[in-house]
């Protein structure tokens, strides 16, 4: 790898390094110009290089205002009748630097393992958004009969239970849920009364499942009900 160096007579010298350089030479290297345009025969000094680069300070005779949050910078500055290119180019550059000023001067700068982290302010601007405000969904029928008599949510306690008979802990509910455990039993308990009003001993098995299955029915044609009344409210 070659690196230049000035000679004593004011000329370049290349000498082979074998090592890349660091980080510090890089920034000495480009504060002296090496990021600098070249003339066309590319023999530009570093004197020249250096008086080429536009300041830092930015002089407005009406000062800009920020918006950090936004990373905004407002000049209020009108521009002339016959802007070029060039001007609108060369404004463009001073909001830039005057935001970056600002930045550095008045932003909570921070050295983390991830690099060198600024910390904006809050926004001040109000920006429009995407896409429109989500509407509030209307309350369900349960909702408004809770709210009406002052019922409030209980706590959940999870989905699983302590199974007592196999130590376990087993879902509350779905399958090989608690409330299955009936359906596996080789013998059941006869209800008399029940007996004795319809003549028969009746299966306490497939009476659970018939009823938990017009549970569901019954949670299904309520929640469309909900959909139907929530499109009409809509």
């Amino acid at each position: 790898m070659a690196d230049a160096e000035m000679g004593e007579d004011g000329g370049i010298a290349i000498r082979t390094v074998d090592s890349p350089p660091t980080a510090g030479k890089l920034a000495e290297s480009i504060d002296a110009g090496a990021m600098d345009m070249a003339t066309p025969n590319g023999a530009v000094s570093m004197v020249e290089s250096t008086a080429s680069r536009l300041p830092v300070t930015v002089n407005k005779p009406t000062p800009f205002t920020f918006d950090l949050g936004n990373l905004l910078a407002i000049d209020p500055n009108p521009l002339p009748r016959d802007a070029d290119e060039g001007i609108l180019a060369a404004t463009a550059r001073d909001a830039a630097q005057g935001l970056i000023n600002q930045l550095l001067t008045t932003c909570d700068i921070k050295s983390t393992s991830d690099g060198v982290v600024l910390s904006l302010p809050p926004p001040t601007t109000p920006l429009p958004r995407e896409k429109p405000i989500p509407t509030e969904k209307p309350p369900t029928k349960w909702e408004l009969f809770a709210k009406k008599k002052g019922i409030k949510d209980k706590k959940r306690e999870g989905k699983m239970v302590y199974d007592d008979a196999s130590g376990e802990w087993v879902p509350k509910w779905g399958y090989k849920g608690k409330n299955k455990d009936g359906d596996s039993e080789w013998l059941v308990e006869v209800d008399e009364n029940k007996e004795r009003e319809t003549g028969e001993a009746g299966d306490k098995r497939a009476e659970g499942r018939r009823a938990r299955k017009e549970k569901v029915r019954r949670n299904e044609r309520k929640q469309r009900a909900n959909e139907r009344n929530a499109r009409k409210n809509g």
